[in-house]
């Protein structure tokens, strides 16, 4: 696509909304599961009696966080989002810090999306139950292969499936209170069972209240993707911060609805979910065993509320893993875009801030995508181990953010005059400091709760991140200050003498090009140089080179210990030694093929010396290609078809186009 065509990829809010919000919508399938799984720890009674609890107050903190990026999409539509905030208000440090939370927290995002959706498919279709990575892994690849085709392709595909998961539960729901209040709703499949504690004692005072917490932390992955839409705000279409805004309202209203109706149906079914099934829950006083497979509240839920109506559990099964890979998407927009930020400021390298084919961020996309294929694998797709990593790089955000937004309003505040706005100023700063504190007391509730379940790996992983792209940065600056021009000492000069040396293996048709060439050159001396490695060879180039009366001296250099890399250096290092203000220019014949073996059989001397050549000062390289018949129309992949995966953009970098490899260094064939 044309760079001019990127206004056509512009979304409207029928098309963001399960775009950027497909995560946070998604992670009510999974929230209710990890909040009754904790409570189950303390067994059947605890958990019915304080699920509501627990509930309630992810809820709150998702009114007030949805209420409080609605201001930050207002005030900072750039599409920088959290790392904008604390970069202008409180300095690119936090920024940073922002930065490498929400880049450790998208790629989490993805990791327990796939596996959650897996997951759920295998509680329906019985041959992905053991082959879970492996299909993970396919599905991330599949999503890739999706997001490169762009961002307004994606959401298309990507829509029907979560609007569908909103019908499906939201309909679930409706039916599922209709038959409570009318007498008809039946107890869920594992009500007949016993949850009792993990280790046989129930949990009172101090351990009690350490496990709402745990719970509490656990329900809070439902915010998970609130920030994607503040990062997001340059894809919607015009007015870009009214329509952002109205699609957060939008997704949390959805969300809440959503999660409210599956825990109040939970709680009436009775549904049991245990962390350790197979000893936890008993059957007759007995455990049910290794044998009993526990599905998840959601498929629990469809069984029971769509008992007369199989078509209805289908359906809710088949969505609900849908959604589940699809809310990964939200990572596929939101990392690449806050890359190329990073990139554009120096923290990520240059090639991350160049736009695909597809005017999407396709070198983001891909560094996305191993990342969490290793995360997948490493963690064997189970969404309990991952969990543990997650919500903590969002709390992190949220609660700089926030604190960021207290301080932009402080300082409009000084300036503006105007009673209105003063007070609508006023109102939006409230409305942050309430985010900034509850997004504080969750972030310190989740570090407490979740630093040795795994948090702590997470917490590495972004002060690792921190000082890689500090590194960057210092590397970058320091890059641009030694290439920088002071125009008053750095006067460009001639040299005294241009030395021109050809290289010679052998007398051909690429070496007569290589002398016709540097003659033309008119250097202030020209020489052609061949190494002596077979003395025989070496005779009988000289004769004929004498012959022919080739119009330019042949240097013949001893290598009694048939090297031929070394004593080229060191001539070449003598006479620019002996000269400092002189040049070097070395004029290095090459093959150019066409096919990708063939390069293995040619070029790998001239590959090792010009790399050697490459690091000595005030040595010119220049390479002189001859084209084999095996090249022709090979050009044609590197002139007509446009550079994939970024490459040949501002920036550069990516991968290369498709078709043969040039020779080492050689300009592309043509």
């Amino acid at each position: 696509m044309r760079s001019d065509k990127l206004g056509e990829t512009l979304l409207p809010k029928r098309l963001a909304l399960p775009i950027f919000a497909s995560d946070a919508l998604s992670s009510v399938a999974y929230a209710p599961d990890e909040i009754l799984l904790m409570l189950g720890l303390a067994g059947g009674a605890f958990a019915t009696t304080h699920s509501w609890q627990v509930t309630i107050g992810v809820i709150a903190v998702m009114v007030v966080v949805v209420a409080s990026y609605r201001q930050n999409v207002r005030a900072y539509p750039s599409g920088g989002g959290d790392y904008e905030v604390a970069t202008v208000n409180l300095g690119p440090k936090a920024g940073l810090t922002v930065a490498s939370a929400l880049l450790v927290d998208y790629v989490l995002t993805v990791a327990v999306s796939i596996s959650s959706g897996v997951a759920n498919a295998a509680t329906v279709l019985g041959f992905v139950r053991g082959r879970e990575v492996i299909v993970a892994v396919v599905l991330i690849v599949l999503l890739t292969a999706m997001n490169l085709r762009g961002v307004r392709e994606s959401g298309r595909t990507f829509a029907v499936p979560v609007y569908a998961f909103m019908i499906a539960i939201i309909g679930m729901g409706v039916y599922g209170f209709i038959q409570h209040f009318t007498g008809t709703l039946a107890p869920a499949e594992s009500a007949g069972l016993t949850l009792v504690p993990e280790g046989g004692e129930e949990l009172t005072g101090l351990a009690a209240f350490f496990l709402l917490l745990r719970a509490f932390s656990s329900g809070c992955a439902a915010l998970t993707g609130v920030e994607a839409i503040s990062n997001g705000v340059p894809a919607f279409r015009k007015p870009k911060s009214q329509n952002a805004a109205t699609t957060l309202l939008l997704m949390g209203t959805i969300s809440i609805v959503m999660l409210s109706s599956i825990i109040a149906l939970a709680h009436w079914t009775e549904i049991k979910i245990a962390d350790d099934p197979a000893t936890q829950l008993l059957r007759g006083g007995a455990p049910v065993g290794d044998g009993y497979v526990q599905d998840t509240a959601i498929g629990q839920l469809a069984t029971t509320v769509f008992a007369n109506f199989h078509l209805g559990v289908i359906f809710v099964s088949i969505v609900t893993g849908l959604i589940l890979v699809l809310a990964a998407n939200t990572a596929f927009n939101g990392f690449p875009v806050l890359a190329s930020i990073l990139a554009r400021d120096g923290y990520l390298p240059r090639q991350m801030h160049t736009r695909g084919d597809r005017l999407a961020f396709s070198n983001g996309i891909l560094m996305l995508s191993a990342a969490a294929i290793i995360l997948v694998i490493v963690f064997q797709a189970s969404v309990t181990a991952l969990i543990q990593l997650y919500i903590v790089g969002v709390f992190v955000s949220f609660t700089t953010s926030q604190t960021g937004m207290i301080r932009h309003w402080t300082r409009h505040l000084r300036l503006e005059r105007n009673p209105k706005e003063r007070r609508r100023m006023q109102r939006s700063r409230v409305i942050n400091t309430i985010g900034a504190a509850m997004s504080a007391t969750v972030l310190l509730v989740v570090l407490i709760t979740k630093f040795q379940a795994g948090a702590r790996y997470a917490i590495a992983a972004m002060v690792v991140l921190y000082l890689l792209m500090l590194g960057i940065k210092r590397h970058y600056a320091a890059v641009n200050a030694e290439l920088a021009v002071d125009w008053e000492t750095d006067r460009p000069t001639l040299p005294s003498h241009v030395h021109a040396i050809v290289l010679v293996s052998k007398i051909h048709k690429p070496t007569l090009r290589a002398l016709a060439y540097a003659r033309a050159g008119r250097p202030s001396s020209l020489e052609a140089l061949t190494v002596d490695v077979d003395p025989d060879e070496t005779r009988a180039m000289l004769t004929e080179w004498s012959r022919h009366e080739i119009p330019v001296p042949l240097k013949v250099l001893a290598s009694p210990y048939r090297q031929i890399t070394r004593p080229i250096l060191d001539y070449v290092r003598s006479i620019r030694s002996d000269n400092p203000r002189d040049v070097v220019t070395v004029y290095l014949p090459e093959y150019v093929v066409g096919k990708w073996w063939e390069q293995v059989l040619h070029n790998q001397s001239a590959l090792r010396l010009k790399a050697r050549l490459l690091f000595t000062p005030g040595i010119m390289v220049v390479s002189v290609p001859w084209q084999l018949a095996s090249s022709k129309g090979a050009e044609g992949a590197w002139v007509d078809a446009p550079p994939g995966g970024g490459a040949g953009r501002g920036g550069g970098g990516g991968a290369p186009p498709p078709g043969p490899a040039p020779p080492p260094g050689a300009p592309p064939p043509g």
